[in-house]
């Protein structure tokens, strides 16, 4: 299936259940609310997915379901967070064989690659499958970044065709576009950032409380795209304090926690991450609770 790169991508989270294992029923059930809310694609294993914490064969499940459960509606993105080449080739050839349509890439993980280390891995990569490729630029929580220099470099691979962009630096949408045109799409990574970021022309946006509030996170990136920007910006104003709980070092427990009450997730995190408790729980449940209560009427962004 092509992957268009744009539009709103939620990076899902992994559901697993009381025992520890994978959750397919709770996590079709979220794959349905985003399918219904209107995004344009499900991106599988990153942060908010718990890649580090999975297993080869849960991701090979996960993969070949979520598949199944869109039925031909968006394309399966699967991440790729591997310490080698030689295993990230190795992913992407099972993320093809499984059924995704292309795939998230991060930089080498553990080892701080050098530049001309880290355009030969992307390379060795891109030039081992037909995959299109998202380069995933996140210096701050990953410590490598991808420069416009490297970016030069890999726009060689015609299949290396978009990038998350998690610098925190949202110029650096304009000197994407200022010297590549539209050579890659370019996607928000960061919730925070989101809006601002498509102001400036970004082409989408990988989202994290999606997962818990898809509507609300579609209507903000299809009113902005129909220069609605005044109701746009409102439901962003709303959505905020529960956007600022993606950057923290615990965004997969107040997101899945954010999930809970929505009553599209469940709360189960894999050791050795710990659901929230004491009174950091209880400081993001009062965001979520007046998030909730709060909640603004949306316009009909589905018929834009």
């Amino acid at each position: 299936m092509k992957v268009a790169w744009q539009g709103v991508y939620p990076a899902v989270t992994t559901k697993f259940t009381n025992d520890d294992k994978l959750d397919l029923k709770m996590f079709e059930t979220n794959i349905q609310a985003q399918l219904a809310a209107g995004v344009d694609g499900i991106i599988l294993g990153g942060t908010l997915g718990e890649s580090s914490a999975l297993l080869e064969d849960e991701k090979d499940t996960l993969v070949s379901a979520t598949v199944d459960m869109v039925a031909g509606k968006v394309p399966v993105i699967m991440n790729i967070a591997e310490q080698t080449t030689k295993a990230a080739i190795i992913a992407a050839e099972k993320a093809k064989k499984n059924g995704a349509s292309g795939l998230m890439m991060l930089p080498p993980m553990r080892y701080k690659a050098d530049d001309h280390e880290t355009v030969t891995y992307y390379k060795a990569v891109a030039n081992s499958t037909d995959l299109p490729i998202m380069v995933y630029n996140n210096p701050i929580d990953y410590k490598i970044e991808v420069t416009l220099d490297m970016f030069e470099q890999l726009a060689e691979c015609e299949n290396i065709q978009s990038v998350k962009e998690s610098t925190r630096d949202i110029s650096n949408i304009t000197r994407m576009i200022n010297r590549f045109g539209d050579r890659f799409k370019i996607l928000s990574g960061v919730d925070t950032l989101a809006l601002e970021s498509l102001f400036m022309g970004a082409n989408g946006w990988v989202a994290g409380l999606v997962c818990a509030f898809p509507k609300e996170t579609v209507a903000i990136y299809r009113l902005q795209k129909a220069g609605r920007h005044e109701e746009a910006l409102k439901i962003y104003r709303w959505f905020l304090p529960l956007l600022e709980l993606d950057i923290n070092a615990k965004l997969v427990q107040n997101i899945k926690l954010a999930e809970v009450a929505t009553g599209i997730g469940t709360e189960n995190v894999r050791a050795p991450r710990l659901a929230l408790s004491g009174a950091e729980r209880n400081h993001v449940l009062q965001i979520i609770e007046t998030g909730i209560k709060n909640r603004p009427e949306l316009p009909d962004y589905l018929n834009l």
